[in-house]
């Protein structure tokens, strides 16, 4: 392996409309990358009721969770499978492949009969597509962004990747602007029953497009060249992965750049939207507008931020993101307390509530996926507050003593009516009702931005969002310099789906379990502000510049 270096890089002209062809034709697989994403998690409870039917409520919803962990935890097993294809056949014929399984995949949810139609078919069929999405997916982006930085100038492939990490989240923003769309429109009652299928049908047109503009494009120059010199690898999983020379730089990509880039990406916007609906009780319908608008006025930063990386570098960009990120969640996430729901705000600091439980009887809350029943007093009262977004500490009471809450003086034992006697208690102890509050923030329209609370937590919301966009808009066209050409689908694709897929993926779960555990609804920002800090100081000391190396030569 070689690597050449250039000096300044001229003044360029502007894209070609080739060049444009190129990332229009790439950035599509990121839209249905996030639009599925953003589709099946937003409609889980509705997919739960029309594809479990057969089983409790309760039980609905663990199993279309866990459909959903299926495609989280497949991707990075299809990077593996699509990236060695992508550098033994090519990058246009492999990412062609996933765009069709995505897309098909998508579009088969959409028209695929429920359990009351075709029985037990209906779960197994479901869940066979979410892995199938998976694994293209696992196999989408590493191709998009090796393809769109192979056909970019030398210097402008942060510019030109950038508008792959933009993308992103417009299928995010598409997602939420279909299926508010559609709701309006069809009514909540029709949509439960039929309407939550149009927006998987949709997708088809994206599909159209994609596939219609990808035949018309050529294999990527740099792989071209390679093919033609008959350098291409032939053990592609085994040169990135066998080899510690490779392998090093693929873990360095990890915890270097991508573990804090993921996990910076999902606080600002999946768990922020988490935060919002089940911590602080606002309705989902003003959230997912607070968070789209939030998108609308942070978008463009992605492409700020890839054409600024082109000037300084890489890696200063994403390590300040991961730096200012995690110096600034705690107060942020405060402030949005303050705006959105000033009363449970006035509960936390006023209300003192304990737990008191006798020793060795309060368990692990952790719940990635929603399956754990809990059994032991102690930790049903925890869940239970943590639940009602309740401040609490645990106290160890005597050997044998029963389990009881404390709500300033007042004692509530635990026992059969424990959820109703609690929650009355804690009311008028000055805890809201998630029913009744009328402190919470709310938005009757899309365009109710204007009043001074909905416009301060839109401003906290872009700020997170302004994070996302500094360690999202460059992580492409780093990832694709760390790795030499002949295996640089394969090598990584990998770190990015481990580092989004898993410490992005499992950070709402954890968090709640992390909140649950303390009583203290801020505690789980410490997990993506260790990482984001473990990934400053690897990067900053292990991960080198790449921006000036020549990708012609990085054999």
């Amino acid at each position: 392996m070689s690597v050449t270096t250039a000096g300044p890089v001229a003044a360029h002209a502007p894209m070609t409309r080739e060049e444009k062809k190129v990332i229009f034709a790439s950035s599509l697989g990121t839209v249905f990358e996030w639009y599925d994403f953003y589709l099946y998690g937003s409609l889980a409870a509705i997919i739960g009721a029309q594809f479990f039917s057969a089983y409790p409520p309760a039980t609905r919803d663990i199993f279309a969770l866990l459909a959903f962990a299926a495609g989280f935890l497949v991707r990075p097993f299809g990077a593996l499978v699509f990236g060695r294809i992508g550098d033994l056949v090519g990058r246009k014929y492999t990412f062609l492949v996933t765009i069709l399984i995505m897309g098909l995949s998508t579009f088969i949810v959409g028209i695929l009969p429920n359990a009351a139609t075709i029985g037990f078919a209906a779960p197994v069929i479901l869940i066979i597509l979410r892995l199938l999405q998976g694994l293209a997916l696992g196999g989408e982006y590493g191709g998009a962004a090796t393809y769109v930085a192979e056909h970019a100038p030398h210097g402008r492939r942060g510019f030109y990747t950038s508008w792959i990490q933009t993308t992103a989240t417009l299928g995010l923003f598409l997602s939420l602007m279909v299926i508010l769309v559609t709701r309006s429109v069809v009514g909540e009652p029709a949509f439960a029953a039929w309407g939550w299928r149009i927006p998987f049908l949709v997708s088809i047109a994206l599909l159209g497009v994609s596939v219609w503009i990808r035949l018309q494009l050529n294999e990527s120059p740099a792989f071209k060249r390679m093919k033609e010199e008959g350098t291409t690898s032939k053990a592609p999983l085994s040169e990135a992965f066998g080899k510690w020379s490779n392998l090093k730089i693929v873990l360095l990509a990890l915890f270097g750049l991508v573990a804090g880039q993921g996990v910076v990406w999902y606080t600002g916007q999946f768990y922020a939207l988490f935060f919002l609906q089940s911590i602080l009780k606002v309705d989902g319908y003003t959230a997912n507008l607070l968070i789209a608008w939030s998108l609308v006025l942070g978008t463009g930063f992605f492409v700020f931020f890839g054409w600024l990386s082109d000037k300084i570098g890489r890696k200063p960009i994403i390590l300040a993101g991961c730096l200012i990120a995690a110096a600034s969640y705690f107060p942020l996430f405060n402030a949005i307390t303050t705006y959105a729901n000033p009363a449970l705000e006035q509960a936390i600091k006023n209300v003192r509530v304990t737990v008191v439980a006798s020793p060795g009887e309060c368990g692990s809350l952790f719940n990635p996926v929603g399956t754990r029943v809990y059994s032991a007093p102690c930790d049903v009262a925890r869940d239970f507050l943590a639940k009602s977004s309740v401040k609490y500490t645990t106290e160890t009471g005597a050997a044998g003593s029963a389990t009881q809450l404390k709500i300033n003086d007042t004692v509530v034992p635990y026992g059969a009516d424990f959820t109703k006697t609690a929650t009355a208690a804690l009311q008028a102890a000055g805890y809201p009702s998630a029913a009744t509050n009328k402190d919470v923030i709310k938005m009757s329209n899309p365009f109710d931005i204007f009043q001074p609370r909905v416009a301060a937590v839109i401003g906290l919301l872009f700020v997170l969002v302004l994070f996302v966009t500094m360690v999202y808009g460059p992580i492409a066209a780093a990832l694709v310099e760390l790795f030499p050409t002949r295996i640089r689908y394969t090598s990584m694709s990998l770190p990015y789906h481990i580092g989004n897929g898993w410490f992005g993926g499992l950070l709402p779960a954890t968090a709640f379990a992390m909140v649950a555990a303390t009583g203290d609804i801020y505690y789980g920002l410490w997990y993506p502000i260790v990482i984001a800090l473990a990934t400053f100081v690897i990067g900053l000391l292990f991960v080198p510049e790449t921006k000036d190396r020549n990708l012609e030569d990085w054999h």
